[in-house]
């Protein structure tokens, strides 16, 4: 199940998290015991708090978020000995919240202001606790108890109530009439009530706590009106908490008179954490009534898994999606902010996993939901702009998302990003606002042409079956948004073809890889992952008499020192914005050729892999224009010079267990017999998958026998020289292997449609029981006159692939026809023109 959610999951791992309700953090010499972190227990019950499910689990989780032993004493040595700021700095970055919403009504020894929370996200909200509020103005020594009158109190509460929801940092208000005399609110208590209630509540001890039903219920009553007219939002704790609270009268259902007063009918409730045990009532609640959301912090993570799912479910059962959100509960530990937006990443993705299951939803509504659920719906109803850190009381929403006016202040442009059949990277570019008003969801429409364009011409090839009539919707893939790191003001996203909604197009190449990835998890119970290296130059202009020229970077040699030296500021600038964009770079050093560098990225699955290695170009390209220079992953742009490829390791994964190698019991020269067979299905099909992974006239020129490029068919334990090489990296014992490259794979290439060729190969050997060759232990070239030469040229790679059947029927007969039409087009013009290879340095 896990590869068919694999985007579902990235999407709950990766999106910026709303934190809609937490509470101020307290410095590390607070009184406030850190055993608080996993419990709402106090004094003597609190002793006992280690022996709870959630602790235990919760304690092992902050111990492997700080590398440290999993026992109390442990965890809290290591936050003596790192400080706030480092802890902090630790849980937050790993919780990924880019907003906090702090209800500040609450207080604990040592606790920090709401100014110092501002180093923890970019933008802090404040929610403003009503009892606290109005206990600061009966409070204030600068009135005697016995001058207060309802009137008096009621004028001074409307007055500064207004003035502060002002501000710019209130976000909603909160009640926790539920701890003080429950939540059977009477919204029309009378003036006389409220008055004796408030007489009774001044003849008590200072500072005064208001406990009285009466006043309560007035004061609910004031600030809904209030919170109406400035539109605001209000939360209200409902379900469980501290003991100081009566559980009984927690229930959302005695909230049933305020709902039904017609006078805020448009004030928006938020129920929180989940109301448990009450979740099924709160989200009946929320069918029903127009007003009522629903928030889940502090049942997340305060429960056990099971009860957390449960809750979650019950949630679901009646709610909109649009109506329920996250927050931590987060409080006085930066730990409490992890757990909760750890654990509500897991059940979240748990929770729609299994509606997919179910049938409730598709995967791509499951994935929608994901970002309603963390973000888009506090965006909606808190009316924050994240992208610019403000809170806008005038922000109007549009299709539930941030207004154009607010979104266009920060982001201009978001590009809609595909990679075609010949493997060029096109964009369609929607200005934010409309992006976000309406794209998102919907698409943007583009020609059936587009999947049958060529590297030399924008118009599709003969043979296609791909013209200008017909549209797709190239609809954005949410979880894949990023900024663009060398451009502030820009985003951009990934975007799968769909003929209508929620239907892939046979031609998607994104829906290819996904479909023959399906079919190996469906029949083998494994996922492919992949890592590829990126081979490109660096050339600089040079104009002489006129005569503009792209001349190499520099004439160093491999691995040189003083090439890195001299290309190290454009590198570091690569590195940090392939970092900020989320794609690890394992290695990068100075290749053969001149002006040529190497930057490798880490394997992971195979899906996003493919992703990554689009945007990790796009990246590399757009600095190196940035620095006046020219990037190109070209396969030969000197044919005297070596060329570039785009080699790529693969493995085999079940699980979290690396399946494709072997054990010393195994005789697979170090591979698992799963490893061993798909590898042999590559093998035996890699003259077809060349009409993918070396898709162009120009790649041919690169694949030449003693060049590293694997001219042969054959394989080999490290053999650089084979196209099919099975590594042993460090740390693997010497007699196994980890994965295999394949070193005929270069950046004319779809990728998505490269791994889809190799994936459909690997299941061919797999269900046949495929075997491989003895392993060639030299140079192939030695042995030319035994070895059969792979293709010499396109089309010899297109003869093989039009007789493939397996090819053919597991990535789809349209598309690769297509893609056949595209590649003989290729190798006629190209044949014809040979002096427009000198242009594609330019495309690729």
């Amino acid at each position: 199940m896990e590869a068919r959610y694999e985007a579902l999951r990235r999407a709950a791992e990766e999106v910026a998290a709303v934190d809609a309700h937490a509470h101020n953090l307290v410095e590390l010499a607070s009184a406030f015991p850190f055993l608080r972190c996993f419990s709402e227990a106090e004094g003597d019950a609190l002793a006992l708090a280690p022996h709870s499910l959630s602790f235990k689990r919760s304690l092992r989780d902050i111990a492997a978020l700080y590398n440290c032993e999993a026992s109390l004493e442990k965890v809290e040595e290591f936050r003596t000995a790192e400080g706030l700021k480092s802890i902090s700095s630790k849980c937050f970055e790993a919780a990924n919240i880019s907003a906090i919403l702090i209800d500040d009504g609450i207080t604990f020894d040592k606790m920090l202001d709401l100014e110092s929370h501002k180093a923890l996200s970019p933008l802090i909200g404040r929610v403003l606790r009503i009892e606290r509020l109005a206990e600061t103005i009966i409070n204030d020594e600068s009135f005697s108890g016995s001058s207060w009158t309802l009137d008096s109190f009621t004028e001074s509460y409307v007055a500064k109530l207004k003035s502060l929801t002002v501000s710019t940092q209130i976000v909603a208000l909160k009640s926790i009439a539920a701890y003080r005399s429950g939540l059977e609110i009477n919204p029309n208590v009378s003036k006389t009530d409220a008055e004796d209630g408030l007489r009774k509540e001044l003849t008590g001890p200072r500072p005064f706590r208001i406990t009285n039903k009466n006043l309560i219920d007035y004061l609910f009553t004031c600030s809904l009106e209030i919170a109406v007219s400035a539109n605001l939002p209000v939360q209200i704790h409902t379900g469980f908490g501290d003991k100081d609270l009566d559980l009984r009268k927690c229930n959302p259902l005695h909230l049933r008179a305020v709902l039904e007063d017609k006078r805020f009918s448009k004030c928006q409730i938020v129920l929180l954490h989940a109301s448990y045990p009450f979740s099924k009532e709160a989200s009946y609640l929320a069918s029903v009534y127009s007003q009522v959301y629903l928030d889940f912090g502090l049942a997340i993570p305060k429960l056990s898994v099971h009860g957390m799912t449960s809750s979650l479910k019950e949630l679901l059962e009646l709610a909109p999606i649009k109506k329920v959100m996250f927050s931590t509960d987060g409080y006085a530990f930066p730990e409490t902010y992890y757990l909760g937006a750890k654990k509500a990443r897991d059940v979240v993705y748990n929770v729609l996993a299994a509606a997919c299951e179910d049938g409730d939803l598709s995967i791509q509504e499951a994935i929608e939901a994901v970002d309603d659920i963390f973000r888009r719906n506090a965006l909606h109803l808190y009316k924050l702009n994240v992208t610019n850190g403000s809170i806008n009381n005038e922000t109007t929403i549009a299709g539930g998302g941030v207004s154009s006016t607010s979104v266009e202040e920060d982001v201009l442009f978001v590009r809609i990003i595909w990679s075609d059949a010949s493997g060029q990277n096109r964009c369609r570019v929607v200005p934010a606002g409309r992006f976000y008003e309406v794209t998102r969801n919907k698409g943007v429409g583009l020609t059936f042409a587009v999947m049958g364009m060529t590297s030399f011409c924008d118009g599709p090839a003969d043979g296609t079956n791909l013209t200008g009539v017909g549209e797709i919707r190239l609809v954005p893939d949410m979880p894949t948004l990023l900024r663009l790191p060398w451009s502030s003001r820009e985003e951009m996203v990934m975007a799968d073809m769909q003929i209508r909604p929620g239907e892939a197009w046979e031609y998607c190449p994104r829906n290819a890889l996904r479909k023959v990835t399906k079919v190996l998890l469906d029949e083998f119970n494994v996922t492919m992952k992949a890592g590829f290296e990126n081979e490109f130059f660096l050339r600089r202009k040079l104009v002489s008499d006129g005569v503009e020229q792209w001349v190499p970077y520099d004439n160093t040699n491999y691995c040189s020192t003083s090439a890195f030296d001299g290309a190290s500021s454009i590198l570091q600038e690569v590195y940090s914005s392939l970092k900020t964009s989320d794609i690890v770079v394992e290695q990068l050093h100075a290749e053969s050729g001149k002006g040529q560098f190497e930057i490798a990225l880490k394997y992971i699955l195979c899906t996003l892999a493919a992703d990554k290695l689009i945007y990790a170009r796009e990246t590399i390209k757009s600095i190196a224009r940035k620095h006046g220079l020219l990037a190109t992953f070209l396969p030969k742009p000197d044919l005297n010079d070596i060329g570039s490829g785009s080699h790529v390791h693969l493995s085999l994964w079940e699980d979290d267990q690396n399946v494709f190698m072997g054990s010393s019991k195994d005789n697979f020269y170090g591979m698992s017999k799963t490893g061993a067979q798909f590898l042999a299905g590559v093998y035996h099909h890699l003259s077809s998958i060349l009409a993918f992974t070396a898709p162009h006239p120009n790649s041919y020129d690169r694949i030449q026998p003693n060049t590293w490029s694997g001219a042969y068919l054959c394989w080999g334990k490290e053999n650089r020289e084979a196209p099919l090489r099975t590594a042993c990296p460090p740390g693997v014992p010497l007699e196994l292997v980890s994965n295999f490259e394949i070193k005929s794979f270069d950046a004319c290439a779809n990728p998505h449609l490269g791994l889809a060729a190799i994936v459909a190969a690997g299941i061919d050997g797999l269900r046949r029981g495929l075997k491989l060759p003895e392993p060639v232990e030299s140079n192939p070239a030695d042995y030319a006159s035994k070895l059969q030469r792979l293709p010499q040229n396109l089309q010899e790679s297109v003869e093989s692939l039009s007789g493939d059947k397996v090819l053919h029927e597991l990535i789809g007969d349209k598309l690769v026809k297509a893609a056949i039409a595209i590649r003989k087009a290729e190798i006629d013009h190209y044949a014809k023109n040979p002096g427009a290879f000198n242009d594609l340095i330019y495309r690729y």
